[in-house]
């Protein structure tokens, strides 16, 4: 029985994935542009303690394991390694700390742009919670995140492999 449960999860979480994302309409730039998907750098387990070490907790002691898993509702739009490629979200790469709106030639709604967010831990988390919730007009289709647990483990899987190695 639990086999199926996991099969189970695993399907909503499929299917979540592919209902958050939607194509951009014809002829809009994304900003498509870069360089194509790259390979993440394997860190080392210091790296990572280092980066994991810059969040507060709960994320410090999140499962990166999980927030990986949890990444894969995100794939279908967004990659997160550097030189990675824009698709139909922007690539994630270096996005702690950065202001929302960052990369150039990105097609962002005009929402985020005048947001004025700064991609701290705190904004990505109300942002995973209900993109829509806190920044209304965002093109960002996907529905949330509702559990505290779920989002610190992304957040502390993206902190480690959106960054440089410190």
């Amino acid at each position: 029985m639990p086999a199926i449960r996991t099969l189970s999860a695993l399907a909503v979480v499929a299917g979540l994935a592919l209902a958050a994302c939607s194509a951009p309409a014809g002829g809009e730039d994304n900003g498509n542009d870069a360089a194509p998907l790259a390979s993440p750098a394997a860190l080392t387990d210091a790296q990572k303690a280092a980066l994991l070490a810059e969040l507060p907790e709960p994320y410090r002691s999140a499962d990166l394991a999980k927030g990986e898993a949890l990444y894969a509702m995100c794939r279908s739009c967004h990659t997160y390694v550097q030189g990675g490629t824009n698709m139909t979200g922007p690539n994630l790469w270096g996005t702690f700390g950065a202001k929302a709106g960052h990369i150039a030639g990105f097609n962002y709604s005009d929402a985020l742009k005048a947001s004025g967010l700064t991609w701290d831990v705190a904004t990505m988390d109300k942002w995973i919670e209900n993109p829509r919730g806190l920044v209304e007009g965002t093109k960002m289709s996907y529905v949330g995140m509702k559990s505290p647990e779920d989002r610190a483990a992304l957040i502390a899987f993206l902190k480690v492999n959106t960054s440089p190695a410190k």
